[in-house]
């Protein structure tokens, strides 16, 4: 080897970075919540950055050192972005600037994710008013009196969204679309109740946080939060229901582990380290498992999967319990609510059915509204106006409507009725009259 071919060589060999290919951004996601938005940068590897607030008009910029753009942006704010006008893109030196044209004045959070099994390496920005981060601290109640009969709260929780896609059908269907499409369905008909609101958690197709879903549903005073899921595993012929709840010393099978694990880690994907929130955890777990919301959980999960059954097949003929984080508020009744498997063709085919889904929020209320009639809350419409009706030889449908004065069609809603059929003994719950 000549001294020439020798020293370039060892320059080559000292000066690896001057060789190195530059970062590339191939892609921009934006997930605009309600308090929040979300904009990922994926890229090829790790890249240091800058953020610089500007005013006047308001803009945060981005510097991403050493890297370029490959193609277009591919993302666009929505006219209903709360904090986001536009993206533009441009060199700056070496560096590629992001410039985030802003509609007011925002916070923002920026960190990096390292690879995992579904994206790259990313750089997240965060929007946001106040700081994103949820509180396990119980909200302060209001304690004004008020002597007028409220509404039962039932908080309705769609499981990932956004950033976190959950798991993935055959036919690349994405758990967190079906099970947004079921919450509304389910939120639907649960207003559809006399003496009956639902509150939904997650609205749209954004990331929220495990914790920042319990806040929200104690926010709201909810009686009880429901989780709902599309399960997963390796073998597509595995299927059917499960209905979870809370356990403190674990999961109670392997697999019930297993899934615990997995739903966990979507607190990771959007990057939320729950490592520091263990210890503040404990204690709030340790009150759980001396009140009655674990009871009142596990009476609730019990009638859901009852009729869960009456609609197709269930994985689990018994309630699990898990450490699922979404079931750890310390003051609400909580279900987790796995409808079906969506890694099996056929049931991911039965998710995507309308008519399939309206059945499984059918069940799903059935169990809510059976667990409601036997302990409504004091206070509560329910409470006050809790009527039945024992059927006789000779009753009707319409007469017994005409009889409490209440419509027909909301009598056969209290009562998952599709026609006018009832048989003699079945008890009907008896609506408010309007």
């Amino acid at each position: 080897m000549t001294i020439r071919a020798t020293l370039i060589l060892l320059l080559i060999c000292l000066a690896p970075s001057a060789w190195a290919a530059p970062v590339q951004v191939t892609n921009m996601r934006i997930w605009a919540a309600p308090d929040n938005t979300r904009v990922v940068l994926d890229m090829s590897g790790p890249a240091a950055h800058t953020v610089t607030m500007l005013t006047d008009p308001f803009r945060a910029v981005i510097d991403v050192q050493g890297a370029q753009l490959k193609g277009k942006p591919g993302a666009e704010p929505q006219t209903t972005d709360r904090y986001l006008q536009d993206i533009r893109t441009g060199e700056h030196g070496q560096d590629l600037r992001v410039v985030l044209d802003l509609k007011k004045f925002a916070r923002t959070k920026t960190f990096l994710l390292p690879p995992n099994d579904r994206y790259g390496n990313r750089l997240v920005i965060d929007l946001f008013d106040n700081e994103p981060e949820a509180s396990a601290t119980p909200a302060v109640m209001d304690e004004t009196p008020d002597s007028r009969p409220r509404d039962v709260i039932i908080a309705i929780d769609a499981g990932h969204g956004g950033e976190d896609p959950g798991a993935t059908g055959p036919s690349g269907t994405h758990e967190k679309d079906v099970v947004l499409r079921l919450a509304k369905e389910l939120a639907h008909k649960v207003d559809r109740q006399r003496g009956m609101r639902a509150v939904l958690i997650r609205k749209g197709d954004y990331y929220l946080g495990l914790r920042q879903r319990i806040v929200k549903a104690r926010e709201a005073k909810a009686d009880m939060f429901i989780s709902l899921h599309a399960d997963s595993f390796r073998d597509p012929r595995v299927r059917g229901s499960s209905v979870y709840v809370l356990s403190q010393r674990g999961a109670s099978s392997e697999h019930a582990r297993w899934l615990a694990e997995q739903e966990n880690a979507s607190d990771l994907i959007g990057g939320v380290s729950l490592d520091n929130k263990d210890n503040v955890l404990a204690s709030v777990l340790l009150d759980l498992s001396q009140t009655a919301s674990l009871e009142a959980s596990i009476d609730v999960a019990d009638r859901v999967l009852h009729d869960l059954d009456k609609v197709g097949n269930l994985h689990k003929s018994r309630v699990e319990s898990a450490a699922f984080a979404v079931l750890k508020s310390p003051d609400i009744p909580s279900i987790l609510v796995e409808t079906a498997y969506i890694s099996n063709p056929g049931e991911e085919n039965r998710l995507l059915s309308r008519r399939y889904r309206e059945k499984l929020a059918g069940a799903i209320l059935q169990g809510i509204r059976s667990y409601f009639h036997d302990r409504p809350p004091a206070g509560t419409l329910l409470a006050v106006h809790q009527r039945t009706h024992v059927i006789s030889r000779g009753d009707t449908l319409s007469g017994i409507a005409q009889q409490y004065q209440v419509s027909l069609e909301s009598l056969r809603d209290s009562n998952s009725l599709n026609g006018d059929v009832i048989r003699v003994g079945q008890v009907l719950t008896i609506p408010a009259g309007s």
